[in-house]
């Protein structure tokens, strides 16, 4: 074994050197030789990672039946402690956050949010209903433009635009995944990925409306109001959300409204048909399941929850341009569905937070920051493929699968 794998080393290296060389060995016609060798090393110590990842697990002595790994312990005295007091332990802390955070930290935290609500909505689309979906940041762009533009033009306010913005993100939701109906497999992920860079050109050049590449600036940020009594009188005041905090306690509320709604969406007859369409869609629909309308519900519902992701980051920045809603948006949020667990919330959440907050802390290694995340995803897939945090209906396939095998 450890001969084939140093055979497998030595030629995935020299290939390594062949991709590798062109894209990082020549800048400005001047080769970087220290730079090539760097990021061979770096490459090559993930195939040895992997290498020493294979040893152990082929050294790792057989289990008792009865016997259980530590992590499964861990998680039964864990769910053995009442719900109630664990979600309200983390809901103190999340909350109590900005009281002991700096603004950095508060506006990573708020972008963090901001990606576990899509993953949330993708979630809907890729980990309950099955579909794989490569252009859900188009509805995230439309929820952005929608309260841009109603601000802009027609004076309204953010929480007067949300729901125009949420109706039109499903709308769109609907027309992109009424084509796809009959579409399986890579023929859908074509497809919603044209879909998303068509929605993209048209933000980008249809100048007369959405300013093209120059983009949409000044728009005002969400208010609350709130009844006072001054002079005797019953009047509103309004209190400006502004700083970084109150944005965070606003996208917070916007995240556990979500999180609630996904999780009675996943226990509902909805939810049971998503699945149903996922494991076979044939079955599902002799079942009686009406799979056209169901799944352009989830279409729909996916697109909605980005729309509100989109809404609130368009208030934050005061600013909307196209190219935020690039392809690789689409990637990072389906990453952080698939690598938190396909199918579930809690992994989502840990998924969006480890994906957008850890290359802020590794920032100073700013070339190899999109290396570092190639191979976390790729070490998870191989020792972890069903996610950091399994849904038990997700895990209970991948282990009744590698029984079979």
């Amino acid at each position: 074994m450890v001969r084939q794998e140093l055979k497998k080393l030595v030629i995935y290296g020299f290939f390594l050197a062949i991709i590798i060389t062109p894209m990082v060995g020549f800048k400005n016609n001047d080769f970087d030789a220290a730079r090539v060798l760097q990021t061979l090393a770096v490459l090559i110590g993930l195939l040895v990672l992997n290498l020493i990842v294979k040893l152990v697990r082929s050294k790792r002595p057989q289990r008792a039946p009865g016997h259980k790994a530590w992590g499964e312990r861990v998680r039964e005295r864990i769910e053995q402690i009442p719900k109630v007091f664990t979600l309200g332990g983390l809901i103190l802390i999340t909350a109590m956050f900005p009281v002991f955070a700096d603004n950095y930290m508060i506006d990573v935290a708020i972008t963090c949010l901001i990606y576990i609500t899509l993953g949330l909505g993708l979630n809907i689309v890729v980990g309950l209903c099955g579909l794989l979906d490569l252009g859900y940041i188009a509805f995230y762009a439309v929820g952005a433009y929608t309260y841009s533009l109603l601000n802009l033009k027609l004076g309204l306010s953010f929480w007067a635009a949300l729901p125009i913005g949420v109706v039109l993100g499903m709308t769109c939701g609907c027309i992109i995944g009424y084509p796809t109906l009959k579409m399986r497999g890579d023929y859908l992920a074509i497809v919603t990925l044209g879909f998303g860079e068509i929605i993209r050109l048209v933000l980008n050049n249809w100048d007369s409306l959405t300013a093209g590449p120059n983009g949409l600036f000044g728009m005002q940020r969400a208010a609350l109001y709130y009844p006072t009594f001054q002079d005797g009188g019953l009047s509103w005041a309004v209190y400006n959300i502004k700083s970084l905090p109150s944005l965070y306690y606003l996208i917070y509320i916007i995240v556990i409204l979500t999180i609630i709604g996904v999780r009675r969406l996943d226990n509902s007859r909805i939810g049971r048909a998503w699945v149903a369409i996922r494991e076979d869609e044939t079955a599902a629909e002799l079942s009686g399941v009406p799979t056209t309308w169901i799944k352009l519900l989830a279409y729909a519902l996916g697109a909605g929850f980005a729309s509100v992701a989109g809404a609130f980051f368009a208030a934050k920045l005061s600013y909307t341009n196209p190219n935020f809603f690039l392809f690789m948006e689409s990637c990072i949020v389906l990453c952080i569905v698939v690598l938190g667990g396909v199918g579930s919330i809690p992994g989502i959440i840990v998924a969006g937070i480890v994906l957008i907050a850890a290359p802020e802390i590794f920032r100073g290694l700013e070339s190899y920051r999109m290396l570092a995340f190639g191979g976390i995803m790729t070490t998870m897939m191989v020792l972890k493929p069903e996610g950091l945090i399994p849904a038990k209906r997700h895990k209970r396939e991948f282990i009744e699968t590698k029984s079979n095998e």
